[in-house]
């Protein structure tokens, strides 16, 4: 068997410690010879003493350069020897890994459902690690890592303050190790966070500070791609807030721009961003009263998701399907696609999105002069979401099933725009 070559850092070492167990060995001979030259002079005359102070001094002086001299060598080898030693990985570490994992999960048809649970129970640990953490270079990686994992849950639920929060801190990490990547993508974060307040200008002007941080690196391209869809979610969320004409075509038109930039610039062969994308650009062919084209959007789109696994996209496509049933006047096809969709949303636990699915059936019982099935449909849509406080859509139909006099709103075709947590799965990459 052929010997293994020495290491290179100990073949360095090699000419220094010669010279120094040289220096060493000088050190313990002059001690020696001072001694026993003290000793035979001592027999022979009185002043022997400053030959042995003479011999003291020399050793004294030859061991400190000695040790001097070997100093570095000596630390390079214990620095050596903790590198080999192995270390338990810390709390925040393993809690890094663990989410990572079950962020794999979020949202599958397989393990979406045990996975939102583990979310559940590990949401107030996971903030907790973050908070009593302190950045440092050599665990920055692990804390975005927590809040990339928390970003794809709270845009699950949804929770905006919660994003907020994750983004301040993680902005907090950037400037503090000085990690510009961390610090865009904080940025980002932070825009998708006051878009779903309902805050457009300020999330622009986050994506404006995005921009302006970082514009090369390994990220560059993901956090470009990233900034490419938000732009297109602020203007499908303008869309939704104009009255129907020019200022609503226009902000549908600046989605369908940024959408097809983002799907050129996309990094690479990624599935999920291409769902997510398809997806979007067939909510603007909503936007635009084109359910076909729409509709050839959201088979691809369903098709991906059903191969990738991913029950929650194709729970949006189906969702969408609805929709576009319903703007061709197919009622009973749209109400198919929901109570699939509300099916599918349940069991990866995704309430948001069944509350949609039941709003949307709730609201078509009411167009059918069915307020009884309708109040059911959406009695248990503002049970998922907590009230319809934060609805108002939601409490007009609520008003209309329980009064027959109450005049209803005209049925809702606005949809609802994906969350891009396919950019966040792309970024972890580039981040480690």
């Amino acid at each position: 068997m052929t010997p293994e070559p020495p290491d290179k850092a100990e073949q360095s070492d090699k000419q220094p410690r010669r010279r120094g167990d040289i220096l060493g060995i000088s050190a313990l001979a002059a001690g020696l010879l001072s001694g026993l030259a003290g000793d035979k002079l001592s027999q022979s005359i009185d002043s022997s003493g400053w030959i042995k102070v003479a011999g003291i001094s020399l050793t004294i002086v030859l061991a400190l350069i000695w040790a001097i001299y070997n100093a570095p060598v000596g630390l390079r080898r214990y620095r050596r020897w903790r590198s080999r030693t192995p270390r338990e990985p810390g709390e925040l570490h393993v809690a890094a890994e663990e989410a990572e994992q079950w962020l794999v999960s979020l949202g599958s048809d397989t393990g979406g459902l045990a996975a939102s649970e583990w979310f559940q129970q590990e949401e107030p640990r996971l903030r907790s690690l973050l908070a009593a953490e302190k950045a440092r270079e050599e665990n920055a990686d692990d804390i975005a890592r927590i809040c990339d994992a928390l970003e794809a849950w709270y845009l699950r639920r949804p929770d905006s303050r919660g994003l907020l929060e994750l983004s301040e801190l993680l902005a907090a990490v950037g400037d503090g190790c000085g990690r510009r990547d961390l610090t865009e993508l904080a940025a980002a974060r932070a825009a998708t966070a006051y878009r779903l307040m309902g805050d457009l200008e300020t999330a622009s002007t986050r994506l404006g500070v995005s921009s302006n941080v970082a514009t090369r690196g390994r990220t560059a391209a993901a956090l470009t791609t990233r900034r490419q869809v938000e732009r297109a979610l602020l203007h499908l969320a303008r869309a939704e807030q104009a009255p129907a004409g020019s200022d609503r075509d226009e902000a549908v038109l600046n989605a369908r721009d940024r959408l097809d930039d983002a799907r050129l610039r996309r990094p690479g062969p990624d599935l999920a961003g291409e769902i997510a994308i398809q997806i979007n650009l067939a909510i603007v062919h909503l936007y635009q009263q084109d359910p076909e084209s729409a509709l050839d959007r959201l088979r691809a789109a369903a098709a991906r998701a059903t191969a990738t696994g991913d029950a929650s996209a194709r729970a949006h496509a189906l969702e969408l399907h609805g929709v576009a049933a319903w703007m061709q006047r197919s009622p009973k096809e749209a109400k198919q696609w929901w109570r699939e969709a509300a099916n599918l949303y349940a069991e990866v636990d995704e309430p948001e999105g069944r509350a949609r699915c039941l709003q949307h059936l709730g609201s078509a019982e009411i167009v059918n002069k069915l307020p009884d099935n309708a109040r059911a449909f959406l009695e248990q849509s503002a049970e998922l979401r907590g009230g319809t406080t934060a609805h108002p859509l939601l409490t007009h139909y609520l008003k209309a099933a329980r009064d027959p006099t109450e005049q209803p709103p005209p049925p809702e075709t606005p949809p609802h725009p994906t969350p891009t947590t396919w950019l966040r799965r792309q970024l972890s990459r580039l981040l480690r």
